[in-house]
């Protein structure tokens, strides 16, 4: 019982033109525009979560907490990362988390630690996070949005 599940996450949203609007990742602020979503759209969280409930076999993020519950709406991705958090480690402990942000701006560097310690102090697990470039090419190229891939590892208890 004790064999590892992988699970791979994966989230993607634009850029608001609100400029009330806060840039969320892995649940730190960044300078530069918000992202648009029902929720804070920390695509980071959002991916990292679905890796987590994919590893599980619990489904995804969206089921869990649909963008048509008006409760929802401007939730701190963050705190659904901790429920889930929660709900895995019911029956797994989590191995680790690996996540890779795909943005042309803001440049992710400056933060990546911050991002790596508040995922893991969430997960109760360990963190990666790093950042590749679309290199001008298609939407993220164009700087119109921000995407992150996830990945998880768990053991069953």
């Amino acid at each position: 019982m004790n064999t590892p599940r992988v699970g791979q996450g994966f989230d993607i949203h634009p850029f608001s033109d609100d400029p009330s609007r806060r840039l969320v990742l892995a649940g730190v602020a960044l300078p530069g525009p918000g992202l648009v979503g029902h929720s804070d759209a920390d695509v980071v969280a959002h991916a990292v979560a679905d890796a987590l409930l994919g590893a599980a076999g619990k489904g995804d993020i969206g089921t869990l907490f649909p963008d048509s519950d008006p409760q929802l709406s401007g939730v701190d991705s963050m705190d659904l990362l901790a429920r889930i958090v929660a709900d895995v480690s019911s029956q797994f402990s989590i191995g680790n988390v690996d996540a890779t942000i795909v943005t042309e701006a803001p440049k992710i560097a400056p933060y990546r630690e911050a991002m790596c310690a508040r995922l893991s102090e969430v997960l109760g697990a360990p963190a990666s996070v790093k950042a590749k470039r679309a290199e001008g090419m298609g939407a993220l190229g164009r700087r119109e949005g921000v995407a992150c891939f996830a990945v998880a590892l768990v053991v069953h208890r």
